[in-house]
């Protein structure tokens, strides 16, 4: 089922007058409130996952029996080593289900290919189940920190089936740590209006991103890419661009919406974006970018191999050396690791390797934390949420990193989105070419650059808030409805065919 679709309007509704009013006002005080809710939200969320292909509910209930046992098992066990058996036993089943479904084809065909033999016989072409890279890990991530003494393992068998298939971000994020998004199954929730106001502003915004601003851009990009010799270097150029911004679009709507409709379930889910494209140099872009994902393979990957900051054995010769060539590892390990994670395909691991490169020298020079604050910020602000914070604009130097940071994500995008790798140098040969100064070709670029140019400012405006349309420092209510008016008409106006999130199929 698609955020953007007719069945979720009738869903939507029906789910939360159930949540709040059947299971919330009906039953106050009872003590089978919470679990009538929670059964409601495994319903709810197994029926909007079926929707797609009802034989992946089986893989996802698996999955959820298999994280769940093995967390009463860490917890009963009174052996370390007995802990972490369990604790390696379930995130290898999962990753053993996450790489059959999404990697096996891509290794027997990329070893068939250097052997120079048939690999068909030996392909499973297996389905990937939508959101299968995002559940999983929310799943590895619960055993791990279980295993760690982060939090008790749960014996609600229900509040942890309703943490692990949660219908706003089951299929693409974010990805929740059991830190956060479990407790709040285990206890009684109610509603608060100020909260679900704010979260059908997020959901309105997220949908804007979505309909008008990344759908209009994949009506373009889909053209260009699918020809790229038939086009000239500027209209190539303007296409890595629309890219750039479709996959925002898409991605940070998709986020948006996800958390709004936490929101109006009393649910308070993670922020995955914050603005990345407003950013100074590489670092802080993955900073604001992704988070979800980014932070989980901080926490469970980068720090764990030792960070920027390994403890080197004693008597190490040459510790400075030693300790640069870890940090080198731990980067580059991350990254390809995100890169592999988005898909079975070398232009990830390409996209990978080319923002390790950017991000290292960064870390090197110990220069990655950087830029930590918002940008454009006044020096007589009291804090970020100042409002005066938020009235500066830029200066030249920020403007200048701005701009480079986000020309560079620019190529990168070009390598992500690129069917393979001669696609991917066919393109950019393209690009090299005197033509980069013509004029670019496209049809109806109103319907374009306006709905870019509502998001940079709206977003831009409200760059310390949590999403672009808290419409800072705006009192007027007549001029808010107004906004919110605008918005809805385009996205009516723009609502077409349904396309999926570009992230459904990782």
């Amino acid at each position: 089922m698609l955020f953007n679709s007719f069945e979720f309007l009738v869903f939507l509704p029906i789910v939360f007058a159930l949540y709040w009013w059947v299971f919330g006002h009906a039953m106050r005080g009872s003590k089978y409130q919470l679990v009538c809710q929670n059964a409601l939200v495994v319903g709810a969320s197994y029926l909007f996952y079926g929707w797609w292909d009802a034989r992946f509910l089986l893989l996802i209930a698996f999955t959820t029996l298999c994280s769940y046992v093995s967390g009463i098992a860490i917890g009963r066990s009174q052996v370390r080593w007995h802990k972490k058996a369990w604790m390696l036993g379930n995130v290898l089943v999962n990753l053993f289900i996450l790489g059959m479904y999404k990697y096996y084809d891509f290794f027997v065909s990329s070893l068939a290919s250097l052997l120079q033999i048939d690999a068909q016989k030996h392909l499973l072409h297996l389905i990937l189940p939508v959101g299968i890279s995002f559940y999983t890990f929310q799943a590895l991530s619960y055993s791990i920190d279980v295993y760690k003494g982060k939090l008790p393992p749960t014996t609600n068998l229900l509040a942890f089936t309703a943490f692990l298939s949660f219908f706003p971000q089951l299929v693409a994020g974010p990805i929740e740590r059991a830190t956060n998004l479990l407790p709040q199954f285990l206890q009684k929730r109610s509603f608060n209006y100020a909260d679900g106001v704010d979260g059908l502003r997020q959901i309105l915004w997220g949908m804007f991103k979505k309909v008008v601003v990344a759908d209009n851009c994949a009506y373009y990009v889909d053209i260009i890419f699918a020809d790229i010799e038939s086009h000239n270097a500027a209209t190539l150029a303007v296409a890595a661009v629309l890219f750039t911004f479709q996959i925002y679009g898409d991605f940070s709507g998709y986020s948006d919406i996800a958390i709004g409709l936490g929101k109006l379930f009393g649910i308070k889910l993670m922020r995955n974006f914050n603005v990345p494209y407003f950013s100074r140099d590489i670092a802080e872009f993955w900073r604001r970018w992704h988070i979800s994902l980014t932070t989980w393979f901080r926490d469970y990957v980068y720090i764990p191999l030792g960070g920027s900051r390994p403890n080197l054995p004693q008597g190490t010769a040459h510790p400075t050396l030693y300790k640069k060539a870890i940090i080198v590892r731990n980067t580059f390990t991350i990254f390809l690791l995100s890169g592999f994670w988005h898909g079975a395909n070398w232009t990830f691991l390409v996209w990978g390797t080319y923002h390790a490169l950017l991000f290292l020298p960064l870390i090197l020079l110990e220069k990655n934390r950087k830029y930590t604050n918002v940008v454009a910020t006044c020096s007589m602000a009291k804090d970020a949420t100042d409002l005066k914070a938020v009235k500066c604009w830029p200066s030249l130097s920020e403007v200048a990193k701005m701009t480079i940071t986000f020309l560079l994500a620019v190529v990168g995008w070009v390598i992500f989105r690129s069917d393979n790798m001669d696609m991917t140098l066919l393109y950019f040969e393209r690009l090299c070419t005197p033509q980069l100064w013509d004029m670019p070709y496209l049809t109806n670029k109103v319907f374009i650059f306006l709905p870019l140019l509502i998001m940079i400012g709206m977003e831009w405006f409200n760059r310390t808030e949590n999403h672009g349309l808290a419409v800072r420092g705006i009192h007027n209510n007549a001029v808010r409805y107004c906004i919110y008016f605008i918005l809805s008409l385009l996205i009516i106006i723009n609502m077409g065919p349904q396309q999926n999130f570009i992230y459904f199929q990782f």
